[in-house]
């Protein structure tokens, strides 16, 4: 299910004194089954344009379409729109207000016409891929961590079984671990459900692990739009935004600038490791032979 933004932009208080321009003349198509990263620094207009890809916000000018078909034309109907393009919002607190877990992540599938008993099929299904333990089913939603909250709330959105999943700082405010599992389940809900899926991260790592394509937002205009490595080639630009590449990249440009013909556009560790490999098997080089294969370990 493809969303396609023509021209779009989107002004704060428009003829005050008070007026930004958070986004300006967009234009962005998102196919099938993409695994995209959206990234910027605070202002950049990121936030704004996620809520503009399920009609949350109207453009002050512009066209958005869902599978051709112009969402904010008369009679289109927005609340289908909503449950096949959802959104979970960085604070989880924002999206969870039952009694108890289950009913929460019931509430979307009931809201779309299902019976309880329906909806429960649907929920369990979906606290289960987001890794949330049955035995915590009954609790209130506010007595969960922070990793427990956003599993809810990514779990009540994928209970109504949409196309693209849009998660805005999932991971903000969680450790190390937690943020690797969340993330190791969103993937994972990719390659099983084949949806597209929409990340906005300010973690360079893990945009770089995870997406296939990049945009980068900046005062309110889609700067870069590329595959991660293509797109942190550019980090020197990126730092001029408040940005940065993955710390590797950083590393490995060093390396070459010292005289390691490594591929100094690599973005993960995985990566790293087999162009360090390759390039000292290259030079025959004394260190490798001495360390017996240290790097593989």
């Amino acid at each position: 299910m493809s969303i396609e933004l023509k021209n779009v932009t989107y002004t704060y208080s428009p003829g005050t004194a008070y007026e930004i321009h958070a986004l300006k003349d967009i234009n962005l198509d998102i196919k099938d089954g993409q695994f995209i990263g959206i990234i910027g620094h605070t202002g950049s207009g990121k936030s704004t344009l996620i809520q503009h890809l399920n009609a949350l916000i109207r453009p002050t000018s512009g066209t958005i379409l869902y599978n051709g078909e112009d969402i904010w034309a008369d009679k289109y109907d927005r609340k289908a729109l909503r449950s096949e393009v959802g959104l979970v919002f960085q604070y989880p607190e924002h999206q969870l207000f039952e009694s108890d877990v289950l009913s929460d992540v019931c509430f979307g599938p009931m809201n779309q016409g299902k019976t309880r008993e329906e909806a429960e099929v649907e929920a369990r299904k979906a606290l289960e891929q987001v890794g949330f333990k049955e035995k915590n089913y009954g609790k209130s939603p506010f007595e969960l961590s922070g990793g427990q909250k956003k599993r809810v709330a990514i779990a009540g959105v994928l209970a109504m079984n949409p196309k693209i999943l849009i998660l805005d700082e999932p991971t903000a405010g969680l450790d190390p671990k937690g943020r690797d599992d969340i993330l190791d389940q969103i993937a994972e809900l990719h390659a099983a459900r084949g949806i597209t899926i929409i990340l906005v991260s300010h973690s360079m790592e893990d945009i770089a692990k995870y997406v296939e394509r990049l945009i980068v937002m900046n005062h309110g205009e889609a700067v870069f739009d590329d595959t991660p490595k293509a797109v942190f080639s550019h980090y020197r630009e990126l730092e001029s935004m408040g940005l940065a590449a993955p710390q590797i990249t950083y590393i490995m440009h060093a390396l070459k600038e010292n005289g390691l013909e490594v591929d100094a556009e690599t973005t993960t560790v995985e990566e790293a490791r087999k162009s360090i490999l390759a390039a000292l098997e290259k030079e025959n080089s004394p260190l490798l032979k001495a360390e017996g294969g240290l790097l593989d370990d």
